[in-house]
């Protein structure tokens, strides 16, 4: 039994449809992330999981009850949003409280639960201040400790860190992965922050359009792609993809044939048709000088990081950026990029779909 199952759940505002027809199952006290870009669906998603919006068509099972119909109320289910919501004339202890109160919780159990949440978060000495006295990132701290408190089956997160500077969105993250292996919950988080994706979740799912793209590992989601989309959307900067041909074990880049591995020559859905070819920019290792079977390129563009340098130049027309750990060019715009068929990734030019990899 899962701990949360859609099937075949479908929402429609007007005429127009934002989720369409989605199944998706998580099992009990998993932490999942719906990412995507705004617009896409994931907190629609997220807001028919916990009642506040009904659904249009298809079944939702929460613990294996049909939940259609349940109240959210009824739902066992703790959320926190992307503003906070606290209570301003409320301390911050009445406001982490304020859901056991009115549930008529037992006063010592409330100071138990309270106290615990304040040590777990780092929120001594703060518990008689009012919001408008705290830092955004304490007012975040509250509003995650009132939903923890509740110690609910399912802890829902609606970009709850989007309002925080870097730093602090760091350490945040690592307080939630804390407090959920505390207390194992059913976690599903909305973010369109990969990186809030890739060190939070244990599975992501990628949104577009009311649709689930792909629904894997960290991973295998930025290893193994399931198609373009994925490709672009994971990862900063993002996979470069090109039209590429392969023929007689071979591709063919900027004019030069380029050896393929057994494998990939083995492939023969690349054979005679049309592909995009895909690599990460950091699996691209550029090289002063020239050597044997090294594809020449010219660096039209170089940006600075510190830590890396990226170079920008075209492969069969399209541009794409090379991550090196130090400047290896001096200023030259001449490079040679030595290639590796274990980084590439292949796609079907027609339907963007991962062709699959070498067994």
């Amino acid at each position: 039994m899962y701990s949360i199952e859609l099937k075949n759940v479908k929402k429609v505002f007007g005429k127009t449809e934002v989720i369409k027809g989605l199944d998706l199952s998580i099992q009990k006290g998993e932490r999942l992330i719906l990412l995507g870009s705004s617009g896409c669906g994931k907190s629609t998603l997220l807001r028919l999981i916990s009642g506040l919006e009904s659904i249009t068509s298809g079944e939702l099972f929460l613990n294996g009850e049909l939940a259609n119909s349940m109240a959210p109320g009824d739902r066992n289910i703790a959320m926190v949003f992307q503003n906070y919501a606290l209570f301003p004339h409320m301390d911050v202890t009445r406001n982490i409280s304020y859901g056991l109160r009115i549930s008529h919780t037992p006063q010592d159990e409330i100071s138990r639960r309270v106290g615990e949440a304040v040590r777990i978060l780092n929120l001594g000495g703060l518990e008689h201040r009012l919001p408008r006295e705290l830092s955004g990132g304490q007012r975040q701290r509250v509003a995650l400790a009132r939903a923890l408190v509740k110690q609910s089956d399912f802890f829902l997160l609606d970009e709850p860190l989007s309002n925080l500077d870097a730093q602090l969105r760091g350490q945040a993250r690592k307080e939630l992965v804390k407090i959920h292996e505390i207390y194992h919950q059913t976690m599903v988080y909305v973010t369109h922050d990969q990186i809030e994706a890739m060190t939070i979740g244990q599975r992501i799912a990628v949104v577009h359009n009311g649709c689930i793209q792909m629904l894997d590992t960290p991973a295998n989601v930025y290893h193994r792609p399931s198609n373009t989309f994925v490709a672009r959307f994971i990862g900063s900067p993002s996979m470069n993809l090109f039209d590429a041909r392969l023929d007689t074990g071979y591709m063919h880049l900027n004019g030069h044939e380029v050896r393929m591995t057994e494998g990939w020559s083995g492939k023969t859905a690349l054979h005679g048709q049309p592909v995009e070819a895909g690599i990460r920019p950091e699996a691209i290792v550029l090289s002063a000088e020239p050597s044997e079977g090294a594809v020449p390129v010219s660096v039209q563009y170089h940006e600075d990081y510190g830590s890396r340098v990226g170079y920008y130049f075209t492969v069969n027309g399209k541009e794409v950026i090379s991550i090196m750990p130090e400047d290896i060019l001096n200023g030259c715009t001449q490079a040679f990029w030595k290639v590796d068929p274990k980084a590439l990734h292949f796609f079907d030019a027609a339907s963007g779909s991962n062709i699959g990899y070498p067994e």
